[in-house]
């Protein structure tokens, strides 16, 4: 037959493949629903020269798929990252559902990133379909805890991660279709503020507000925020107090940092778990860290970059890249291993109720992957 289907990479073929992946509403929460794409993932792979793992859930989670191509594994390889889950709650796609309005494709996580983790696996079909194999094995690692900071694949991702040559992760592209090859380090904090309740008009002299003190430690923690050098605090989360007309016994926060280096890591994390009160008989405690390490701009990574925006450039597009706060499993590779990310779709609106992905960046990137399996050796 002539036309559409002598294409490996139609556009509107591929698009078909990440509608039925869109369907199934994925919130990192409903573990049944995550399970449930990942048996479509891992029985897409069952007539391919490839063995599936699937690595059972728990804390609540769903399962992750490991695919490993027949070829190659005895070496290091390319792994390539991608998360099942959205952050879009169940029923989401009633308000947001798959549809094409000229060259955008709505839907819950069609951009972050099931777009970009079908781009993965239509890449590896394709080169499973042709006669000559790549020079390295392929590894295409699916998790089902992304968006919450990676708790449960951590460790899978990190352990694969070591074993491979090169990193490869379906994130979405950026501004444009620009990839990414540095991402700050993400951390996390709880505050916990204990002061003395009195009646706040009859006896305020016995008390000691919490919620005062906790206003101390969000202006010492918002001060350390230094756009210039790349670092971020935020207090997005505060909680304490019972009642008006009572001085506050407890007071609560949560904080999220982003630092473009190790360094500033190193220096930020224990000035921030060392917050003292200001406060006589105010006691203030500090829990967390770093969970998701500084993704810098290595000379292996550029090295594999340069190698990306070569075929981006015979393909017939230019590969721009950029450096983003936001975290990814890529975080979690890049300090050992050549890492790449971005490599997904592209497209506007991660985590919004106007999610959408440009339907003529699918043939550009899927053909960049499939380039990618093919070269790298």
């Amino acid at each position: 037959m002539i036309g559409t289907s002598s294409n490996p990479f139609d556009s509107k073929t591929i698009l078909e493949g990440i509608r039925r992946w869109v369907e199934i509403e994925t919130p990192t929460e409903a573990s049944g629903q995550v399970n449930k794409l990942a048996t479509v993932v891992a029985d897409g792979y069952r007539d391919l020269p490839a063995t599936i793992e699937r690595v059972a859930g728990h804390s609540g989670c769903g399962d992750h798929i490991v695919a490993r191509s027949s070829w190659g594994q005895d070496e290091p390889g390319i792994l390539v990252l991608s998360h099942l889950d959205t952050v879009h709650p169940m029923g989401f796609i009633e308000r947001l559902p798959f549809k094409i309005e000229g060259d955008s494709a709505f839907g819950p996580g069609i951009y972050d990133m099931k777009g970009g983790a079908y781009l993965a696996y239509h890449a590896f079909r394709q080169l499973c379909a042709t006669a000559g194999r790549s020079p390295l094995g392929v590894t295409q690692l699916y998790v089902s805890d992304e968006e919450i900071g990676s708790p449960t694949s951590r460790a899978l991702i990190e352990a694969e991660g070591r074993k491979a040559k090169y990193v490869l992760v379906t994130e979405p592209a950026r501004d444009g279709g620009k990839i990414v090859t540095g991402r700050k380090g993400v951390a996390r904090f709880d505050v916990f503020v204990k002061g003395v309740p009195a009646h706040a008009g009859t006896r305020p002299e016995d008390g000691r507000s919490a919620i005062r003190e906790l206003a101390n430690v969000i202006q010492t923690l918002e001060a350390m925020t230094d756009i210039k050098r790349g670092v971020t605090v935020n207090v997005g989360v505060v909680r304490g107090g019972t009642r008006p007309n009572v001085i506050a016994e407890e007071a609560y926060a949560e904080v999220d940092m982003r630092v473009p280096t190790i360094a500033d890591a190193d220096e930020l994390v224990p000035k921030i778990l060392n917050l003292k009160s200001r406060s006589e008989g105010v006691s203030v405690k500090v829990a967390g860290g770093l969970n998701r390490p500084p993704y810098e701009k290595g000379n292996a990574g550029a090295a594999l970059y340069e190698h990306a925006k070569t075929l981006a450039a015979e393909i017939g597009f230019d590969l721009v890249d950029t450096s983003t706060g936001g975290g990814s499993d890529g975080n979690f590779t890049a300090p050992h291993t050549a890492t790449l990310d971005g490599l997904g779709v592209d497209g506007q609106g991660a985590h919004t109720h106007y999610e959408q992905m440009y339907i003529s960046s699918i043939e550009p990137r899927a053909r960049l992957l499939h380039r990618l399996y093919q070269t790298l050796r």
